[in-house]
């Protein structure tokens, strides 16, 4: 949670997290599939009840973090949710309904049928990024027009990484191509000054970062920063 509110102090208002679910259907913000990297415990968080989940500290000092609580703290935040797991999905759409914060989360995820099950189980409630097979019908669409209609999902955004195959990925045809489907492009995880930079002369709407301080220094710099 200090990690959060660190970036609320500087002024950010949209925050990304991974989600996971615990063995007993607990929503946790957490990267990992298991507790062993990261924490003073071991397990996978599917395989272990949240009343043992709770009890693992981060780096040896704070708690894991429920996505309740964290959905629940600031009402004026927008939170990207990456799943991680299709068993999130349950859990996920009664958290979200039960909080009523459809309308301030984006949900994404590395997996295309778990972003269909999104929006089979969300409806046009609440907004998704494209999945791996949209981002590549996206490409394709970027250097054949013939292949416009490749692009068929309904969604609000493009999230992106920094490159691909060690080569950048996101171009002024990319940027082009999402835009004029109304899609923005957030791209991650961009944690050097050069690469922010490059970036934002390209025209991209979002930058997920692991260094928000040289983030907002930058945007500060540029005359780009606003905090809302």
């Amino acid at each position: 949670m200090p990690a959060f509110e660190a970036c609320l102090a500087l002024g950010y208002r949209y925050l990304e997290t991974d989600v996971r679910v615990t063995a007993d259907g607990a929503l946790v913000a957490f990267h990992d599939p298991t507790l062993d990297r990261v924490t003073d415990r071991a397990g996978r968080i599917e395989n272990l009840p949240w009343r043992e989940v709770r009890g693992a500290l981060i780096g040896g000092r704070e708690p894991v973090v429920r996505l309740d609580d964290l959905l629940g703290a600031w009402p004026d935040v927008r939170f990207n949710l990456d799943i991680k797991a299709a068993g999130v999905l349950a859990p996920l759409v009664r958290t979200v309904r039960r909080l009523g914060v459809e309308d301030r989360i984006c949900l994404g995820s590395f997996s295309d049928a778990r972003l269909a099950a999104a929006r089979r189980l969300f409806g046009p409630d609440v907004c998704t990024s494209l999945g791996p097979r949209g981002v590549a019908a996206l490409r394709l669409s970027s250097y054949s027009p013939r292949a416009a209609g490749l692009v068929r999902i309904q969604a609000g955004c493009a999230q992106v990484p920094l490159q691909l195959g060690g080569r950048p990925l996101v171009d002024e045809r990319f940027l082009a191509a999402a835009h004029a489907r109304g899609l923005q492009v957030h791209v991650w995880t961009v944690d050097t000054e050069q690469e922010a930079t490059d970036l934002l002369d390209l025209g991209v709407d979002g930058i997920m970062t692991d260094r928000p301080t040289m983030l907002r220094d930058l945007l500060v710099a540029r005359d780009q920063w606003t905090a809302s």
